[in-house]
């Protein structure tokens, strides 16, 4: 929220984890006047994208890695993400970045 003051139209879309369904979890998002999405019970392939993602980050930033120390993973893994997100064209984005992407329909 702080980095990309996404505004009022904000979808936060999470599976029914206990994190996501808790009190605390839901009046945060509430308050920044986001809207909460979640999967619909038993549909693993609303997920699909988060699953795919995080298999990219293991392959490609962390399996095969030692990391010494909390910040050293810490900070190899904002260097990823940063990479991910600006440098990193996607096939299901029509070969853009997501920070491309996102301009298509940001305003």
């Amino acid at each position: 929220m702080a980095n990309r003051h996404p505004g009022q139209r904000l979808v936060i879309h999470t599976d029914r984890g206990c994190q996501y369904t808790s009190w605390d979890f839901r009046r945060e998002v509430a308050s920044i006047g986001g809207i909460q999405s979640m999967s619909r019970p038993g549909t693993p392939y609303d997920n699909a994208c988060a699953e795919t993602f995080f298999k990219t980050l293991k392959v490609e930033c962390v399996d095969r890695t030692h990391f010494r120390t909390r910040k050293e993973a810490t900070d190899a893994i904002a260097a990823y993400l940063l990479f991910y997100n600006r440098r990193r064209i996607h096939q299901s984005l029509g070969y853009l970045t997501p920070v491309a992407f996102e301009h298509l329909f940001a305003a």
